[in-house]
Parts: structure tokens; sequence; C-alpha cells
């Protein structure tokens, strides 16, 4: 599967290129993410934690940056294991580019694919759940970015019912 989308960043395109690259913003970005260590250089390890629907894991994988043009553009490459989900792997292109306002534009194409138990959930649900974490991780990598308080999730109406958080 695959998705488009882009931000427009109030904060200049070298301040958005660190961020991209630091792995402690990274970290605070992507959602259920519990550690992320390593560096540009030598790739990330992660520990991220999510529920899909009926199917909650814990996923140990790895994320590299591939086609490196600092400043400018980096492809994001993870894969992933959960013990009893199965097997994730995906990316991210992406891109920045100055706004005629003195901020930055970044545009992404994100990648997804599942197998394992994960696949048998099917498309649609997968679909909507990538859909929401690369909605969920730009929101709040913006607005670490701009210095701005991230937008909480919405909550479905069976959690608001329920008063729980959703993952």
């Amino acid at each position: 599967m695959e998705m488009r989308g882009s931000r427009e960043i109030a904060a200049p395109r070298a301040r958005v290129w660190e961020a991209l690259i630091d792995p402690g913003v990274l970290r605070a970005c992507v959602p259920g993410c519990e550690s992320m260590t390593g560096s540009v250089d030598a790739g990330f390890e992660a520990r991220v934690q999510q529920r899909i629907g009926p199917v909650g894991a814990s996923f140990e994988g790895r994320v590299e940056l591939e086609d490196v043009v600092p400043g400018e553009s980096y492809t994001l490459v993870c894969s992933g294991k959960g013990a009893n989900a199965g097997r994730a792997r995906g990316g991210a292109e992406v891109t920045l580019s100055e706004t005629e306002t003195g901020g930055t534009r970044l545009d992404y194409t994100v990648t997804a694919r599942v197998e394992g138990r994960l696949a048998q959930l099917g498309t649609r649900l997968i679909e909507t759940f990538a859909k929401k974490m690369a909605d969920r991780f730009f929101a709040s990598f913006q607005a670490v970015v701009e210095g701005t308080p991230a937008p909480a999730p919405a909550r479905g109406w069976f959690s608001r019912v329920l008063g729980r958080e959703e993952g």
C-alpha cells in the first residue's frame, strides 16, 4: 500500500532537517515508540507497541536512512517483527522544499507491507491503521518542530463511551 501527503511547517528547512535526523525527535513522534537508539549513519533500533484491530503486539525493528541528500531528502526504510503478529516492512520518501513564506514544505510517500497474522486482518483495516499512524506521526513532528502542542488523537465512539484510550 502507498500513501502520499505533505505538510507546511512554519520553520526553516535547516531546522526541519535537523529534526528529521534526530532520534529523540523521531522517538517522540512515532506513535507507540518505546525506545529508539542508534545514529543516522549506523541506523536505528526501535521498539514500538501497537494495537491494530484485535491484534496487539510489540514490534522490534530496524530503521535505516538511504539516499540521503543533506537538507533536502532521504528514504526511511523500516522492518520489524512482532512476537505473535508477524512482520511489517515499509518506508517513507521524504523531501523538503522552501515555501514562499520562509517555512518548509515536507512531502512524503509512505509504503507499508505486512505478513503473518497482521495480513489476515484485511487490507482495509491495515490501510486505515497505516494512514492514521502516518497522520499522527507527521502532526506530532510538525508540532515539535514548530514548538506547538501536538493535537490529541481523536478517540473513536467505542472508546469515548467506555472512557478508554485508543492506540
